[in-house]
């Protein structure tokens, strides 16, 4: 008889929904063991061969599912090392203005800020042609690291139209954001995004704790209000640990 077909000793029996595929019931039991915490992020997971002997499947089916599963981030595949749980994606809207801080703490999580500057610059032609302001007027440039949980997850590129927000430059954005006090200077009228795969260079890979050449997420987005570009913001995030969504109601 098979030792694996008493429900009692298969995990693929315990929920008992066999609409499923074999694949699909493999997926559930590693995403189940993940959610609970039974395997944490970081952790390595049984090896295909133990799972083969846990499961009742086939190598190739135990295979494939874990393929998938890497795939879709779910999973990290280290050859000659194993297979791991990979750090979950902190995920982002980007069809609204929310502040890194609120989508932060509304995860639960501790949010720190490291200026790196903050300073009045002449506008060169591509900062210029950013805010559409003639190049040598004086803008306003910071760049800074945001972490959760004292891990990097966003690093701030920022320029503002001083005409906009003149009093920039005197906040102290380690216990506030930009975002918190460009809002306070006037209502929105326009927003754009655009959103680029790129690959991290030394000084980002740096910032964000990658490798050089590890994906990085880059959000750039520009604001309008009072008639006039109020500021424009590059926000590189972590390619391996974040995501951007967006939910919009159509209207016929």
């Amino acid at each position: 008889m098979n030792r694996h077909s008493n429900s009692d000793r298969n995990p693929l029996a315990e929920g008992g929904n066999h609409a499923l595929s074999l694949g699909q019931r493999i997926r559930q039991y590693v995403l189940s063991r993940i959610d609970s915490g039974e395997w944490p992020e970081g952790s390595r997971i049984p090896s295909e061969a133990k799972l083969v002997d846990l499961l009742g499947a086939s190598r190739m089916t135990i295979h494939i599912a874990l393929r998938d599963l890497s795939a879709e981030g779910v999973l990290l595949r280290k050859q000659g090392a194993g297979t791991f749980v990979a750090p979950r994606r902190h995920q982002s809207t980007f069809l609204e203005l929310r502040n890194i801080h609120a989508e932060i703490i509304g995860r639960g999580n501790l949010h720190t800020t490291n200026v790196l500057s903050l300073e009045s610059q002449i506008s060169d032609l591509a900062s210029a042609t950013e805010l559409n302001v003639p190049p040598g007027t004086t803008v306003f440039h910071a760049v800074l690291v945001h972490r959760e949980n004292d891990r990097p997850i966003q690093i701030e590129d920022r320029i503002v139209n001083p005409q906009f927000a003149p009093e920039f430059m005197k906040q102290d954005y380690t216990t506030t954001t930009p975002n918190e006090h460009l809002m306070e200077n006037g209502p929105l009228e326009e927003v754009e995004h655009v959103i680029q795969a790129v690959l991290a260079d030394a000084s980002n890979a740096s910032l964000l704790e990658l490798e050089v050449g590890d994906p990085v997420l880059l959000l750039r987005r520009r604001t309008w209000s009072r008639g006039m570009i109020a500021t424009s913001a590059r926000l590189y995030h972590p390619g391996m640990r974040f995501s951007l969504a967006g939910r919009m109601k159509v209207h016929r």
